[in-house]
């Protein structure tokens, strides 16, 4: 059998009940299509084939990848042998989910090429560090960019905590799944998205900074005209990034941006 490769970041999971929880939060039918991004062994391959109509499994590794075909003989399954930020999610049927157990250290990567893509999945769970699945869902009051861009796409929840002795070899963190719900109406309306973003990216460019020094500085404008702008989006001067929701980001690239 083959064993974990350190460099790819591979944990391998056996769990029965914790693999059907992570099925269960793509609440999949017969009628699906599944991405699984690395799938590794194959043991929540052979779950999403139980339930769903077909999956695409992108596999990294050779090796994995040549052999798990081998597995399911008779199932509709189709390996790849890529690296998942190289593969055309345009192939794939449109209202497709992604069901994963993703490697850490391409976790906020992978979120941004799915929540970004022309084809987006109708839904994608994912099993990433506790902390990074928490940053995503994250509310005002601890709001990142990583968890603005995510929920500007998606609606973002959390599942069931994995602790770390569930995988093999033990990774040094627990792990959390995550369901990102894509939106099927865009969050923003009479906002462009480059706008929105150069207003967020100016706010957090200086995190521990207030808000008013932060679009200041980011956004290359004197303190009064940064305080002007938070004043008519009604917004305390003296908030700091990580508490303004999406609603008020969306608000403040009107008044900067002049559509207001």
């Amino acid at each position: 059998m083959a064993g974990p490769n350190k460099s790819l970041g591979q944990h391998w999971l056996r769990d029965r009940d914790v693999l059907a929880h992570i099925a269960d939060c793509a609440e999949l039918t017969a009628d699906d299509t599944v991405l699984e991004i690395g799938p590794g062994l194959g043991t929540l391959t052979s779950e999403l084939l139980r339930r769903s109509k077909k999956v695409v499994a992108v596999e990294f590794d050779e090796e994995l990848a040549r052999k798990l075909p081998a597995q399911f003989p008779g199932k509709d399954l189709t390996v790849v042998q890529s690296d998942i930020l190289s593969f055309d999610l345009s192939d794939l049927t449109l209202g497709y989910k992604v069901v994963a157990n993703v490697p850490y250290y391409i976790t906020s990567k992978i979120v941004q090429l799915l929540m970004t893509a022309d084809n987006k999945p109708d839904v994608a769970v994912l099993l990433v560090q506790k902390e990074v699945a928490e940053r995503l869902a994250a509310r005002p009051g601890d709001m990142s960019i990583l968890a603005v861009s995510a929920q500007l796409f998606a609606e973002v929840t959390l599942g069931d905590v994995v602790g770390a002795e569930m995988f093999t070899p033990p990774p040094k963190v627990d792990s959390q799944v995550v369901v990102l719900k894509t939106r099927h109406t865009p969050f923003l309306t009479d906002v462009d998205e480059k706008d929105f973003f150069r207003v967020v990216k100016a706010g957090f460019s200086a995190k521990r900074k207030m808000l008013r020094s932060s679009l200041s500085g980011g956004l290359g404008v004197s303190k009064d005209q940064a305080e002007t702008y938070l004043q008519a989006a009604k917004i305390r001067t003296d908030d700091r990034a990580e508490s303004l929701s999406l609603d008020q980001w969306q608000d403040l690239t009107r008044i900067v941006c002049g559509t207001r």
